[in-house]
């Protein structure tokens, strides 16, 4: 099988240094308070959590980190200008709970704030950076997440400043603290995305992993499948951004909602591993079911979280009902997720040419269901059955001396309109609705040329008139038919110098290339394939 390197040239966090990835390769994997007790934290809690996490297997599974949230500290500080953790709540202190969790297998994390107050109103690091990070330390603490309430003035460069001085002083020390940055969630959803985008751009070379939106459904919320969804819709948005050494946070898995179905549980933690991202349960672990635990620490779904390529997920195609997304592996494996958003079970068959396998007709395929681990031998197809809410994760092995090429695969659209990239008629192109149709499923070619499934002898063509019109072309060696990808999300022509850009009515243009303008940023299948 010939296996093929980035078509597309990303500037980008795939440019992360070699100490980021040693501080944290892959995605974290634990337990934070959060989302099921907000406040409501205390020292019994954390120590009961650790031993349940041992006892039902999931300190075995990898789950190796335990996070305390806001609300631990006194209002106050100390006469040194030191943080303090609340008595009553901690009675035996932070050093003790470290301890304690460090004899059990476990790290330990906290919680701060980047501006004046944290946003549950207790004292802010802005200004005490330097001795809140030696004091965390002291405590035998690793990994800080850093929120971003009370920044003021609250705007993008102000965020920059304040995280890239955490950035400077936490890669200062000798034993690096895993930094998890929430600076992201404080631009997104806005109308204009450029701050959101620009954050992003920046987070990975500050830190290993950050909170890009929304928090998640906490336990007396009642739509978490909504919350799970929106957080969910955030992540896809992303991709381009995430390597081994960074990685785009979603939120925590909250297993035991109460207004969740199991389908919805397994769901949540299948997509979540199937982007490689952090695996941080926010439940009651001691209280957990047995079918909870159960899919909590599948291991096919946990190594797949864990892969060391560190790729994340991108859609292949999205009709409203079906999601379905593809990543490389490590191994030359290739991932494939099926999400039913229906109100009904259902079935659809994925062709291996969708799962970004080339040429691939009458070609042989190793497929293992994830779930049941279950292994079966395809040639054109895979026929998935998911039910309502539900998600099936495969992995794709091609037979020994296939011959199929395996190439980026598939949307096209606009981060901020949603809109995919369509392959009409007689060479039009347009920016549609996503309906899942071959017109909207994009192959990334070895030349860096980009044609869709409903046609692959046409490529994407750059016109080079002065209107900066683009068309779908007989494939040719030409410029006007070669595209860059860059971590910006600007799709760039090497031919005629512009960028692709959404225009009036759904039109596609080329124009010169702006700043992380809505019109003009993407996502697109990018992936190396397992190189």
């Amino acid at each position: 099988m010939h296996i093929q390197t980035p078509l597309l040239t990303l500037t980008t966090s795939l440019a992360l240094s070699s100490a980021s990835k040693s501080v944290l390769p892959t995605p974290s994997m634990g337990f934070n308070n959060w989302a099921r007790f907000e406040c409501a934290l205390n020292e019994s809690l954390f120590t009961a959590t650790a031993d349940a996490m041992v006892s039902k297997g999931l300190l075995a599974a990898g789950y190796n980190r335990l996070n305390i949230d806001d609300c631990w500290p006194l209002h106050s500080r100390a006469s040194n200008g030191s943080l303090q953790w609340d008595p009553e709540k901690f009675p035996h202190g932070l050093p003790w709970l470290g301890q304690y969790l460090k004899d059990r297998g476990f790290n330990f994390g906290i919680y701060s704030d980047a501006g004046n107050s944290t946003c549950g109103g207790y004292p802010g690091s802005l200004g005490y950076e330097e001795i809140d990070a030696e004091t965390f330390k002291s405590w035998g603490i690793d990994y800080l997440k850093l929120d971003g309430c009370y920044v003021d003035p609250s705007t993008e460069a102000r965020y920059k400043q304040i995280y890239g001085h955490w950035h400077q002083i936490l890669s200062a020390m000798s034993e690096p603290l895993i930094f998890s940055e929430s600076a992201p969630a404080y631009f997104s959803g806005e109308d204009n995305l450029t701050d959101w985008y620009t954050v992003m751009d920046w987070v990975p070379k500050y830190g290993e992993l950050a909170r890009h939106s929304d928090d998640i459904a906490t336990f007396d919320d009642p739509d978490a499948w909504s919350s799970i969804l929106t957080n969910y819709g955030y992540e896809v948005l992303l991709a381009r951004h995430q390597a081994a050494g960074y990685f785009n946070d979603p939120d925590f898995l909250i297993v035991d909602h109460g207004n969740l179905t199991l389908d919805e549980k397994k769901s949540h933690f299948a997509l979540w591993a199937s982007f490689g991202a952090p695996l941080i349960i926010s439940a009651w672990i001691p209280g957990l079911e047995a079918e909870e635990i159960e899919y909590l620490t599948n291991k096919n779904l946990i190594e797949v979280d864990q892969d060391a390529l560190g790729l994340q997920a991108t859609l292949v195609s999205q009709d409203g009902t079906w999601d379905v997304l593809t990543r490389s592996l490590a191994n030359g494996d290739r991932l494939l997720t099926v999400l039913n958003r229906g109100a009904e079970e259902g079935t659809l068959n994925v062709s291996m040419v969708r799962a970004g396998y080339a040429d691939s007709q009458g070609q042989e395929f190793e497929v293992k269901d994830l779930w049941t681990g279950d292994v079966s031998t395809v040639t054109d197809e895979i026929e998935v059955t998911v039910p309502s809410h539900g998600t099936k994760v495969f992995i794709i092995s091609a037979s020994e001396g296939c011959e199929s090429s395996l190439v980026p695969t598939g949307m096209v659209f606009n981060t901020k309109s949603l809109h995919c990239l369509t392959a009409g008629s007689a060479g039009a192109v347009g920016w549609t609705n996503c309906t899942g149709a071959d017109a909207q499923v994009w192959q990334v070619n070895d030349g860096r040329t980009v044609s869709s499934l409903g046609n692959t002898s046409e490529c994407l063509t750059a016109v080079n008139d002065e209107k900066g019109s683009v068309a779908m072309e007989a494939c040719k060696s030409s410029t006007t038919q070669k595209w860059g990808y860059m971590v910006t999300g600007n799709i760039w022509s090497l031919g005629a110098k512009g960028c692709l850009t959404e225009g009036a009515s759904g039109s596609v243009t080329l124009s010169a290339c702006g700043f992380e303008r809505n019109d003009q940023v993407f996502e697109m299948p990018s992936g190396s394939a397992g190189h």
